[in-house]
């Protein structure tokens, strides 16, 4: 081999090497949030504007609600752990189609919403232990009655984008469960409003976040949840793919808190008020009891099967 081309090979393992090593650094900084919260003294919540009462923001564009809670005692812990003195929360609103792409760029840290926990999901990013099961249902006019799939053909039914009802709903239009027009809406309280003002028939959402959209309105006089449930939504709080670091310390806050009896009085401060009630089904109680990451499924089953799963 020439000293020439030996030159040229040592630059081009060298320039590899270099390459690795940038990759290995880049891949550690995305994933390590916790060395860049050290250096920043800054965490970042993405939080919602309209889904209560998990996460919503007041006049001063700061995040409220039970998920936020949740990450604000993990907030505490993580402060604990880095030995900070102090340690600046800031607050990011997403929605249903960009919370996971400003998750994954790093636009927030954690994202404390009403996110269910998929399959698909978590090929993208990672979850914390499910923190609340829902049931999707519709909401709807009094008098109106949704039992089967068969009841919503001929419906113009409403879906906020980046949603797990936008999909499914999409999947049941596509397979003829039932033909239906489907409006979608760049948030909750959009779809809310449509429905409200007779542009659609029915709302597709989670039931919890349906009820506290009805509770903040006061609507409850003209507008209730269908009876059929279609799919089991457990919430999760999401976190980049691979952040092992940070999501240890998640769990074991929710953990403790879980274990402890904490989560009865801060459960009972959001579901349980003067405006709002929403008893503590049994899946969400198991979870307490029992955390787990189980992702929600389908359950496109008679209405009395739904009603156990999703109710009890």
């Amino acid at each position: 081999m020439s000293s020439a081309i030996r030159r040229l090979s040592g630059v081009l393992v060298m320039s590899a090497a270099a390459l690795t090593s940038l990759s290995a650094s880049a891949a550690g900084s995305t994933i390590d949030t916790m060395a860049r919260i050290k250096e920043t003294r800054t965490i970042t919540l993405g939080v919602r504007e309209t889904s209560r009462p998990f996460s919503f923001v007041n006049e001063q564009k700061q995040g409220q609600g039970y998920t936020v809670e949740l990450c604000l005692a993990a907030v505490d812990e993580i402060k604990k752990e880095l030995k900070l003195p102090e340690l600046k929360v800031e607050y990011v609103v997403v929605s249903g189609a960009d919370r996971i792409p400003k998750l994954q760029k790093g636009d927030i840290d954690l994202e404390c919403g009403s996110t269910t926990n998929t399959k698909a999901r978590q090929e993208q990013v990672d979850f914390s232990y499910t923190v609340f099961v829902a049931g999707m249902r519709v909401l709807l006019p009094n008098g109106t009655r949704v039992e089967t799939t068969k009841d919503l053909d001929g419906m113009t039914i409403a879906l906020t984008k980046g949603t797990t009802s936008e999909k499914l709903f999409n999947q049941l239009n596509k397979s003829g469960e039932a033909k239906m027009q489907l409006v979608q809406y760049a948030s909750n309280g959009d779809a809310f409003k449509a429905l409200r003002e007779g542009k659609a028939r029915a709302f597709a959402q989670d039931d919890a976040l349906l009820l506290g959209l009805t509770s903040k309105e006061k609507a409850q006089d003209s507008l209730s949840l269908g009876g059929m449930a279609f799919s089991v939504e457990p919430y999760g709080i999401m976190m980049r793919k691979g952040d092992t670091r940070l999501g240890s310390i998640v769990d074991r806050v929710l953990s403790r808190i879980y274990a402890s009896g904490e989560i009865d009085q801060l459960y009972a401060k959001w579901f349980q008020t003067s405006s709002l009630s929403i008893p503590m089904n049994r899946l969400t109680r198991d979870g307490f009891k029992r955390p787990n990451k189980e992702a929600g499924v389908a359950m496109l089953l008679p209405r009395v099967v739904n009603a156990v799963a999703v109710t009890e």
